[in-house]
């Protein structure tokens, strides 16, 4: 009988039975008043007289006037690099121990965004509240005393200047709660291996110690995980190694491109639960089986506001104009695209995160992310977002029977006009015309905005298949294997090149 497993759920039926819904509207107002009440005499609380916006009728209103839009490069120049200096109360009280490295999907030099000690314990209040909502997806007693497979990034964190620095990844589980260890795999040493190859393979020897009960990760390099493991011990799936898998935590991308391949990996089917966990914070989590959309976490010391995605507001390189209108959580609406401006508790403020992101309920402030103020493909009038992406390549999926869970492509100019250029990554190679007219047919009929141009200036869809390991090996030779590092789903012309004379080399 799972006798600490039945204390556990019964701990966190309690909890969720006693506690009252909060208001999020109201919870994000606290939010902001108690950023700014910490921040305000810090050098960028005196620059924007945050004792000005306190005292003012509207706090909210003139928060969004006097400060106004940072990207990460001008915070960075602004307030940032003195943080990085070693300068304390800059942007936030006191001087952070961390700085979180992250390249993301933009570029290969890496940011460093500063990770303070209130961060650290947001990042864990929302890992908290992920864990009570478990109470709501029905798993059984002994669920709660199995181990947790969390594969991030190397914890062997680096030391500069007297401060430590790595993905966030790699910082949060270096961190973690004395409690949560004997829970933890693949346990410290085997975290701080920074080859991901060797650390994985690690991974394959051990697996068979471990009664893992969930898996926490980014899809892609997941998936790479378990095809380790199942080659190592030459099974058919992870549940004959892990047979008590019953979750999987994924965040960083969208599930929906890799839900395919992913179960293919596994014995019977288990609980997906989507998060939204950046370098800057933890932001959101799926609290309800009956959808996959995401909670905004509303009052863990991050403020969000939500500014229309609009071509009048959005600059060419993902930036906001100076006059685009920010909403606050009372004001937005359903099924809107917004870009997502966030205030934290590590001296980020307005700051543009680059992601889009839609409500699917205004009310319980759920949400799904949509795709990337970069990356959204707009280059011939398309107005293609990252999830519309994903369903044109989930719908190709259902029809020719394949598994794709890897892909990127280019609105790039041949000799007669420009074509959508794609590169599908699948090791099953099908006719590539008729893959191209599936893609351009279910854009068309999925998307006003594609149909009109492909009336005009977009000529049509070419399609090429390559293997999908030529994924990771691009991530690994221009960034870092495993960890936060995410595939660019939509590439501009310059560096689609570099992509496309990858593969040749390659293959």
């Amino acid at each position: 009988m799972a006798i600490i497993g039945n204390i556990i759920k019964g701990v966190i039926e309690a909890r969720d039975a006693l506690s009252i819904e909060g208001d999020p509207a109201k919870e994000q107002h606290k939010v902001l008043v108690d950023l700014l009440e910490k921040a305000k005499d810090t050098q960028f609380g005196k620059k924007y007289s945050f004792d000005s916006i306190l005292n003012s009728k509207n706090i909210q209103r003139t928060f969004s006037d006097s400060v106004p839009y940072f990207d990460y490069n001008k915070i960075k120049s602004e307030w940032w690099d003195k943080t990085i200096n070693g300068e304390p109360n800059v942007a936030w009280p006191g001087s952070p121990d961390f700085f979180a490295l992250s390249s993301g999907t933009t570029g290969k030099k890496s940011k460093r965004i500063p990770v303070t000690t209130d961060m650290l314990h947001s990042i864990t209040r929302a890992g908290r509240e992920q864990v009570f909502a478990m109470s709501n997806f029905d798993m059984p007693a002994d669920f709660f005393e199995k181990e947790i497979m969390m594969l991030g990034s190397s914890t062997n964190l680096e030391e500069r200047d007297g401060k430590k620095e790595g993905e966030i990844s790699g910082i949060s589980a270096s961190n973690i709660p004395f409690w949560f260890k004997k829970y933890y795999k693949p346990g410290e040493k085997i975290a701080k291996i920074d080859d991901w190859d060797e650390r994985v393979l690690s991974i394959a020897k051990h697996a068979k110690n471990w009664d893992i009960g969930a898996l926490s990760g980014i899809p892609s390099w997941m998936e790479l995980m378990l095809k380790k493991v199942l080659e190592y011990h030459r099974v058919n799936h992870i549940h004959e190694i892990w047979p008590n898998l019953r979750a999987y935590t994924s965040g960083g991308v969208a599930f929906d491109p890799y839900e395919k391949s992913f179960n293919a990996l596994l014995g019977r089917p288990i609980q997906v639960i989507d998060t939204y966990l950046a370098s800057e914070g933890f932001f959101a989590c799926q609290v309800r089986p009956e959808t996959t959309a995401m909670k905004l976490i509303t009052d863990n010391g991050i403020y969000f506001e939500f500014v229309p995605f609009e071509p009048q507001y959005v600059n060419q390189d993902g930036s906001l104009t100076e006059d685009a209108p920010s909403l606050t959580l009372d004001k937005v609406e359903k099924d809107v695209d917004y870009v997502l401006i966030i205030s934290t508790v590590a001296g980020a403020w307005r700051y543009i995160i680059g992601d889009t992101i839609a409500f699917t309920d205004v009310e319980r402030a759920e949400i799904k992310i949509t795709g990337r103020t970069k990356f959204f493909l707009n280059t011939v009038g398309s107005q293609l977002s990252v999830n519309k992406l994903n369903d044109a390549v989930k719908h190709l999926e259902d029809t020719l029977n394949i598994k794709v869970p890897e892909f990127t492509l280019c609105a790039k100019r041949f000799d007669d006009g420009f074509y959508h250029s794609w590169y599908l990554g699948s090791d099953k190679k099908l006719d590539r015309d008729n893959t191209a007219q599936i893609l351009d047919n279910y854009l068309q009929n999925a998307n006003k905005n594609y149909k009109v141009a492909r009336s005009k200036a977009l000529q049509g869809v070419k399609v090429r298949f390559v293997p999908q390991q030529m994924f990771a090996e691009w991530s690994g030779a221009n960034k870092k294997k495993g960890g936060q590092v995410k595939m660019e789903r939509v590439m501009g012309e310059e560096r689609f090149q570099e992509w496309e004379d990858f593969i040749s080399q390659q293959l």
